[in-house]
């Protein structure tokens, strides 16, 4: 069943749905690539709540005229222009008053919630509301999604997408430079509206299916897992859209084939199994390529150390550095060096001296700054042939002004 579901051959409301979720999940990551860059991840937590007063107040006008409150663009139109009131509220309050970003969006955050769930509560008392099944918007829901409302959802991501698509360059210029952007005459606050409105526009498309109080992983948790494998924007901007798009993908599926399960948690743990995998496996800022570059760190030192001690005659005390240059070959099982570690031993003490050289000319210079300190043993493949030639004719004129 779930490689029916994968394969897109389970249905045809299956595979709407499915397709769906995925342009949703590739809108969301890209969205949430700039909010998190802009640090400004916590907005979309407010806008999120600020949809359910809206959601409940379309359906209230909606039933008072005599239509069906049920209608997914009417649902969406009412959260919007709900999540825009509850953003405005927030910059106005950051804006006017003496209060943080955070503190405002704790309030309009927590105060649109609690009168959204009272709305609920009022239309669960109206018979027509308690077949309405708004409450399947918390969580998120596929269960019942019409062809119309799966259509009206794949129109809207691809929107969003190539609204972002467009801005793409001022906005990577606002996220990563706002004076220099300024200087090119890009208006800041413009381009931080085009970024909360394509958030308010995905968080609304994205409560049919994840739910208003899970969309917030949706748009965040892709972004971070993408700063895991790169740290060039282009390539976050893709990994966190094919994150995104992919966890829409398998989590729809899974919640296509076991229908008892909510569709919003699948798809924000299928979120969280590429956050880990990335969290462990990314190939320079992941747990295991940390460790692994520790444990390479720690490899030199102990070798560096125990060829200068052998290089001066002096005794080696420390067992692990002991036990590095025996299983290398360097020492005998006595403690005697071999040829080959006398010849190592040799030249890593003039690697020693080179650096130490090279070290004074850059400070004399004021270029040491910045300088990477580098394994003595690497230091020919760092430095150019001719500097190394320059560095040894130093050392040979120093020594020789001893003699």
């Amino acid at each position: 069943m779930l490689w029916a579901a994968l394969s897109l051959s389970l249905g045809y409301n299956a595979t709407l749905v499915t397709l769906g979720a995925s342009l949703l999940g590739a809108a969301a990551g890209m969205a949430g690539t700039f909010l998190y860059l802009r640090k400004n991840a916590l907005i979309s937590d407010a806008i999120s709540h600020a949809t359910l007063p809206g959601l409940g107040f379309a359906f209230l006008v909606a039933f008072g005229f005599g239509i069906d409150g049920r209608q997914l663009l009417i649902l969406l139109s009412g959260s919007a222009l709900s999540a825009a009131l509850g953003l405005y509220f927030v910059n106005w309050l950051t804006r006017e008053t003496r209060l943080t970003q955070d503190t405002a969006i704790g309030c309009v955050l927590s105060v649109f919630f609690a009168f959204g769930v009272v709305l609920l509560t009022i239309i669960q008392v109206i018979p027509a509301g308690r077949k309405a099944g708004l409450e399947s918007f918390l969580l998120g829901s596929t269960a019942g999604m019409l062809y119309s409302d799966a259509l009206l959802i794949l129109i809207l991501s691809i929107i969003t997408a190539l609204v972002l698509f467009v801005f793409l360059r001022p906005i990577k210029l606002v996220v990563f430079d706002q004076g220099y952007s300024e200087t090119l005459g890009i208006s800041v606050r413009r381009v931080d509206f085009i970024i909360l409105m394509v958030t308010l526009a995905v968080t609304v498309l994205g409560m049919k299916i994840v739910g208003l109080i899970l969309i917030v992983a949706l748009l965040i948790i892709p972004a971070v897992s993408a700063r895991f494998w790169s740290e060039r924007t282009n390539i976050i901007l893709v990994t966190a859209t094919l994150f995104g798009a992919l966890s829409g993908y398998i989590g729809s599926a899974i919640s296509a084939v076991s229908p008892g399960l909510p569709t919003g948690p699948i798809i924000v743990l299928c979120c969280f199994g590429l956050f880990l995998f990335s969290f462990l496996f990314a190939p320079k800022r992941g747990v295991l390529a940390v460790a692994l570059d520790h444990y390479r760190f720690q490899k030199a030192v102990h070798l560096t150390q125990g060829l200068l001690s052998m290089a001066a005659a002096q005794p080696i005390y420390e067992p692990k550095t002991q036990r590095l240059l025996r299983r290398l070959g360097y020492i005998r099982a006595d403690g005697v060096a071999t040829e080959t570690g006398k010849s190592l031993a040799a030249k890593t003490l003039l690697n020693e001296k080179r650096w130490s050289y090279w070290q004074e000319i850059l400070k004399e210079s004021d270029q040491l700054d910045g300088q990477a300190v580098f394994n003595l043993m690497d230091i020919e493949t760092k430095l150019t042939p001719d500097q190394i030639k320059s560095i040894d004719q130093g050392l040979a004129l120093k020594q020789g002004e001893r003699m």
